[in-house]
């Protein structure tokens, strides 16, 4: 008798406590768009994006950031995005994560990272632009540690299509890697692990026919902001870091060279090579073409 009357209060608990809890969601959600709101009027801002907390730590120690005094921050899908000024320019500044896509549950779909973060900054605030920075991999051995590259294009090298040896690629590829070519010792280049396909995104753009997708491999930076960034090339860049830690070289600037992305943590020269080889790219990250797409 005891148990046949403990499972309808069970079930009646767990129902006021969805209902406690919806009702929690709807009231955070009315706040912060009463936020977002307040903030928009007080727009555009350029919008600052960055991946890791190193990125972020060293963003914030630099000093050149300040907070704004009434709306510091607003915290949205478990990101937070921080409203101020960098020398005198209004920004928004959320920091991503790692990669283009977070793979969360079974369940679920895939959830992006670099491109949730970036939509949801262009949807919800008065963005008049976008700049993501951070580390990168050199791919360009005219390039070294502790330069800066500015890049006009970037491609997703990370959407494959992996066959067999004897598979045939889509002729709509646009490059290939033979894995047998990289075999120690070199011997008749068969590898198991076959060969690898480079295939274009499927891109779909306010500027194009809703529902129809355009085959892209290069997403280009706007030709504004480079013409904007041209003039940062030629700046003298710090090679110390204090008095016994320093570069060879003193670092450099470059605007205009071509980076990859995928979502790939890449330290294998091989590879490296190969990327630079067959996409003429100078730098390989995991969340540039997101924001740039």
């Amino acid at each position: 008798m005891a148990a046949t009357q403990l499972k309808p209060c069970l079930v009646l608990l767990l129902t006021f406590s969805l209902l406690a809890f919806a009702s929690a969601i709807s009231r955070n959600r009315i706040k912060s768009l009463n936020q977002i709101r307040e903030v928009n009027r007080k727009g555009p801002y350029i919008g600052l994006i960055t991946v890791i907390a190193t990125e972020e730590d060293a963003f914030f120690a630099s000093g050149s950031f300040k907070p704004d005094p009434k709306f510091p921050f607003i915290d949205l899908s478990g990101r937070r995005f921080r409203f101020g000024v960098v020398r005198g320019r209004k920004v928004v500044y959320v920091r991503c994560g790692e990669g283009m896509w977070q793979f969360l549950t079974v369940l679920t779909k895939n959830q992006t990272n670099a491109v949730a973060a970036t939509q949801q900054m262009v949807d919800l605030f008065d963005i008049k632009g976008i700049i993501h920075f951070g580390i990168a991999g050199n791919t360009n051995n005219s390039m070294s540690i502790g330069d800066v590259t500015i890049p006009n294009q970037i491609a997703h090298t990370g959407l494959w299509e992996w066959l067999n040896t004897n598979g045939t690629l889509d002729s709509a590829d646009v490059a290939q890697l033979e894995i047998g070519d990289y075999n120690v010792p070199k011997g008749n280049g068969t590898n198991l692990l076959g060969h690898i396909g480079y295939m274009e995104e499927e891109y779909y753009s306010v500027a194009g026919e809703p529902n129809v997708a355009e085959s892209l491999l290069w997403a280009n930076i706007s030709l504004q902001w480079l013409q904007l960034a041209s003039n940062l090339e030629g700046m003298k860049l710090e090679q110390c870091v204090n008095s016994s830690l320093c570069l060879t070289e003193r670092p450099k600037l470059v605007v205009g060279l071509r980076a990859s992305t995928s979502n790939i943590f890449l330290d294998n020269a091989a590879y490296r090579d190969f990327l630079f080889q067959k996409f003429g790219v100078s730098s390989a990250d995991m969340e540039s073409a997101g924001v740039a797409m």
